[in-house]
C-alpha cells in the first residue's frame, strides 16, 4: 500500500481537487484556494503538489480538448481517486481524534 501521509498543503490542494470534481483544474484550483484560505499559492507550487499527490496516488489527471481561447492548448483536469479519499478520510479521523482529546478549559487569558 502507498503512504497516505499528507503535508497540509497538499491535504488543502486534494481537498480542493474532490470539491472542484469535475471542473478541477490548477487556475480553478488556485482560485478556490485564494477564495477559501485567503492564500495565494504560486502556480509552481500548486504544480508540485499537484505532481506529489499524483505520483502517491491521490489523484489521476487527464488533458482535455484545445480550445481556442487558450491559444489550442489544452487544460489539464485533476481527479481525487478512491485512495485519495481514503487518505484524506484518515487524515480527518486523525486531526478530530486529536481535537476531542483537548480539554474542556478555558484558554483565555493564560
Amino acid at each position: 500500500m502507498k503512504h497516505t501521509q499528507l503535508g497540509e498543503f497538499e491535504e488543502l490542494v486534494l481537498l480542493v481537487v474532490g470539491s472542484l470534481h469535475d471542473n478541477a483544474y490548477s487556475i480553478s484550483i488556485k482560485a478556490e484556494l485564494k477564495e477559501k484560505t485567503k492564500r495565494n499559492p504560486s502556480i509552481g507550487a500548486l504544480h508540485s503538489a499537484l505532481n506529489r499527490l499524483e505520483k502517491k496516488g491521490f489523484i489521476t489527471s487527464h488533458e482535455g480538448g484545445a480550445t481556442a481561447e487558450r491559444g489550442g492548448r489544452r487544460k489539464r483536469f485533476y481527479q481525487i481517486t478512491a485512495f485519495g479519499r481514503k487518505a484524506l478520510d484518515q487524515s480527518y479521523e486523525l486531526r478530530s481524534s486529536l481535537y476531542h482529546t483537548l480539554p474542556k478549559i478555558s484558554y483565555a487569558g493564560k
